[in-house]
Formats: structure tokens, sequence, C-alpha cells
């Protein structure tokens, strides 16, 4: 799978499971509208079939897919949460990113 493709679909991974458990936080800390846990519902199972896609075994794609979740919250917290990120953040971001790369990018054996 091209890296782009590859980055991409862990980010989009990412982004589904934030919105499915955002959603029903949105209904329980902020008394929302209760339908919002359909679409909620469906991010997560999108998500869970997104994890299907990806090429390597399930647990190496997990272990992954972290660093992708990390950058993906933390962009949430910037531009849906509207919260500063910290140099900490960031370099937390960068240092997770180095760990999915390594992880997702080793060479076949």
């Amino acid at each position: 799978m091209d890296i782009l493709k590859l980055v991409l679909l862990f980010f989009v991974t990412a982004l589904a499971e934030i919105v499915g458990c955002y959603l029903p936080w949105l209904v329980l800390k902020q008394g929302k509208s209760a339908w919002l846990l359909i679409p909620a519902a469906l991010s997560l199972a999108l998500f869970a079939w997104l994890l299907t896609l990806h090429p390597a075994a399930a647990g190496r794609t997990y272990a992954a897919y972290g660093g992708a979740y990390i950058c993906v919250a933390l962009l949430w917290l910037r531009f849906v949460d509207g919260v500063a990120l910290s140099r900490f953040d960031v370099a937390g971001a960068a240092l997770a990113l180095a760990g999915m790369a390594m992880i997702a990018l080793q060479p076949s054996q």
C-alpha cells in the first residue's frame, strides 16, 4: 500500500473513532439529543470496518494506529474544542508519529 494512502487511512480511522466517541460524550455531558447516538454508532461501525482495510497484522495495525490517534485527538482539541496546543502536545505528537512510522513502515520480513 502506498505510504500516503496508508497514513491517510490511519487518520481517517482515528477520526471515525473520535467522532463515534465524541457524540455520546455530548449526549451524556452536555445534554444533547439522544439522536446523536445513531451517527455515533455508525461512526464506530465505520471505524471498525476501516481497521480491516489496514494491510498489516491486527496487533501491528493497532500499535501503529495509536500514533495517528494521538495526532487526530490533538487536532480535535485545537479545532473542535478550541484549546491551544502546548509545545509538549506538539512534541508528544511528533514522537507518536515517529513511533507510528517505525511500526507501520518497517521492511517486510
